[in-house]
This record gives structure tokens, sequence and C-alpha cells, in this order.
């Protein structure tokens, strides 16, 4: 896994904070220092941080399970909908719905709604409609699609968050927070970083340092996906029955008939070897009686 250089997130601007009147004190660790009444991010603390979420994210998607990113900010809609949707991992990317994580079994019976509504389109019964009921029908799959489209396969709460700017996000952080799930984020200096399990200071707002960070976390969940696409093609492999490691029906044959062969003449040697044994014995046998014989 590459790491990011210093330059790069010098270019993308993700040192630029807010204005120090808007600051939260308990950035103060990750803020180098204030030019021209602007905070300025630490980049070597980013850097560390940025390395650990990508570790933790290869390791969450090496176990197979799911990451959700939520990033609602019109300057991270568009990059979350392509890099995520590329990794085939959920993302919320419009609204978040309230209770989408502490109330999860109603938002997947919404999910379902949606499949049953393209099942009634392909009916024939859908011909039989109005036109206002197909309209009404059509504008509330749409309405669906639009807000839960993306999290489509997620099946089960996710294994951890990804949040673009929390203090925007703070009902999804709420949510995580309370069922105990994971939180990584990116977190400007007029943000609050407490409650939050793997921090990245980083400017939260340019579009450029958002698809930066976006990008190096993708690359994270691509390695551990990779990962784990040859453990279970190893795993498949030593499962696999002894005719087809060793060549088909041939080679089992082969190897009874060789094991047979084998038995039989170590079966011949025990023969000869037991005939000598006796040889020797009645020869020393006949030499006893001759001894005696003599006296």
């Amino acid at each position: 896994m590459p790491r990011t250089e210093f330059k790069q997130l010098l270019d993308a601007g993700v040192h630029f904070g807010h204005l120090k009147r808007k600051w939260n004190p308990a950035m103060a660790p990750y803020i180098f220092m204030e030019k021209n009444g602007i905070h300025i991010i630490d980049l070597q603390k980013t850097i560390v941080k940025i390395d650990e979420a990508a570790e933790a994210l290869k390791q969450i998607s090496r176990s197979g399970r799911k990451i959700l990113f939520v990033a609602t900010k019109k300057q991270a809609k568009s990059i979350v909908a392509e890099k995520i949707a590329a990794i085939n991992m959920p993302y919320v990317a419009e609204r978040w719905p309230g209770g989408m994580l502490t109330n999860f079994p109603t938002i997947r019976k919404a999910v379902k709604k949606m499949s049953s509504i393209d099942k009634m389109m392909k009916d024939t019964a859908w011909d039989n409609m109005s036109k206002r009921e197909k309209l009404q029908i059509t504008r509330q799959r749409a309405k669906l699609e639009k807000v839960l489209g993306s999290i489509v396969d997620l099946t089960r709460l996710p294994a951890a968050l990804f949040i673009v700017d929390v203090l925007k996000e703070k009902i999804a952080v709420r949510e995580a927070q309370r069922l105990s799930i994971p939180i990584f984020a990116m977190v400007d200096t007029n943000s609050n970083p407490e409650g939050i399990d793997f921090i990245i200071p980083s400017n939260d707002d340019a579009s450029q340092s958002i698809d930066l960070i976006i990008t190096t976390m993708c690359d994270a969940i691509k390695d551990g996906l990779s990962d784990r696409k040859v453990e279970r093609e190893k795993d498949e492999t030593d499962e696999q029955p002894l005719e087809l490691k060793k060549g088909g029906r041939k080679a089992v044959v082969k190897i009874i008939v060789e094991d047979d062969i084998v038995e039989e003449d170590e079966k011949d040697e025990l023969e000869d070897s037991a005939a000598e044994i006796s040889d020797d014995e009645s020869i020393e046998e006949i030499s006893a009686d001759d001894t005696t014989e003599v006296k």
C-alpha cells in the first residue's frame, strides 16, 4: 500500500483549516500554526493518521465486511459516488435518512419495496393500471432510488463508517456512536474530534482534498479485497479432492496399482527372508545332530 506523500497533501490544500475564531479547541493537537487568521493543519500528523485509517480499512475489507461512506456535501457528492461505486461499497451522498442505523430493519423494508415495484412494472397488471397510478408509483420508485439506491447491497449493519465533515453529518455520527460502530472521518479545525475512532485532520471543504483522501482509502480497500480474493482461491485449491490435484481418475488408479505392487514386492521379500531364516535354522539343527553323534 503506497504511503501518502507530504507534497501531495500540500498541493491538494489538505493543510488549510478554518478561521481562528471558528476553531474547536479539541483540535489544538493537530494545528501547526496560524497564518493570516487561518489555522494550518500539521500535515505530518495527518500522514500518520491517514496510514492508520487506511490500514484499518484494509483489514475490515479483507474480512469481507462492508464500510459505509457518508458525504452529503456538494463538494464531495460526485467524488464519493464515483470512487465508492467502483469498489462496490455502500454510500450515502444525497441525504442521511434518520434512523438508518438505529432503525435499520425499517430501511431494509424500504429497499425491498423498490424491488417489489420493479417486479410490479414487469408484471402484466402494470399495463392495466391508469396513467395516474403509474406516475405515482414511478415517482415513489425514483425517490427511493435517490435516497437508498446506493445501499441496496447493505443487508446488515456496516462494520465501519467513513464520514466527510463530522459537523454536517452529526446525526450519522450519533447513530454510529450509539451502536458502537467504528467511525473514520475527515475532521477540520472547526469540528469536534471526540468520539471519532480514526481521526484524519484535514480540509473537508476543498474538493481536491476530499478526492485525495477518498482515493487513498479506496486504494486501501482494494488491497484488502484483493488479499481476500487470493486467500479464498488458495483455500479452494487446498480443498480440491485428490483426483483433481493429481490429474484425475487415471492418476488415482495408478497410485493404487503402485501401492499394490509395492505391497506385493514387500510380501515377496518377507517370504524370501523367512525361507532363508528357516534354512539357517535347519543347518544349525543338522550341525547340532552331527556333533552329538560324534560324541
